[in-house]
């Protein structure tokens, strides 16, 4: 929505319009505030990180998988590493090409230090264009391929593989008996509370 569809809609309901309100709806389709959402879910690694010793945070005894919460952090975060230095360097963006720093699967100290890393890179984006393409690149299980997305769409992505993996780590953490830093880590937004209740 452009500014001047905002005068339009202001000039068609003079006589009740919020222009405020206007305001307000158009600037929510900037890329300000999807930084805004990512940062604040990244926040709460941060906030587990630093409730737990290294010992919980590199636990492996958890079964199925036997991964520990410091695997999934720096997992989450070298999926937007990847980003990033793909975007900065005007390459392809290779989802394949994670660093895997063991330090950082250990060590709260450096976990929480790569979260800070990545949410000031996040920041660096705010006035970037959101629609522009860049090229990706991963392998699915049958080999690489690479594909056209935006950089909004890329960071959505991995928003929201970042959640998923905070819902995955919600079992470890429940049995290493850690308290969830707060009621909307590993929510999907868009996920029904009540129809969770009732499951």
């Amino acid at each position: 929505m452009t500014y001047k569809t905002i005068l339009f809609f202001c000039i068609l309901d003079r006589y009740s319009c919020n222009l405020f309100l206007y305001l307000r709806l158009y600037s929510k389709s900037e890329p300000i505030f999807m930084i805004t959402a990512i940062e604040k879910n990244l926040e709460r690694g941060i906030t587990l990180l630093s409730s737990i010793t290294d010992e919980q945070y590199s636990n492996t005894s958890i079964a199925p998988y036997y991964s520990s919460i410091g695997r999934h952090m720096r997992h989450i975060l070298d999926i937007f590493d990847c980003a990033f230095d793909g975007y900065e360097t005007n390459t392809t963006v290779d989802l394949s090409a994670r660093k895997r720093n063991e330090k950082v699967e250990l060590k709260t100290e450096d976990g929480i230090r790569y979260f800070n890393e990545i949410i000031a890179k996040l920041n660096t984006l705010k006035f970037s264009d959101f629609n522009q393409l860049i090229s990706v690149s991963d392998d699915l299980g049958t080999g690489i391929i690479v594909q056209k997305y935006t950089l909004g769409g890329l960071l959505i992505q991995a928003h929201t593989h970042a959640i998923h993996h905070f819902a995955s780590l919600g079992y470890i953490i429940c049995q290493l008996g850690i308290e969830i830093p707060d009621d909307d880590f590993g929510f999907n937004p868009t996920t029904p509370r009540e129809e969770l209740l009732r499951a």
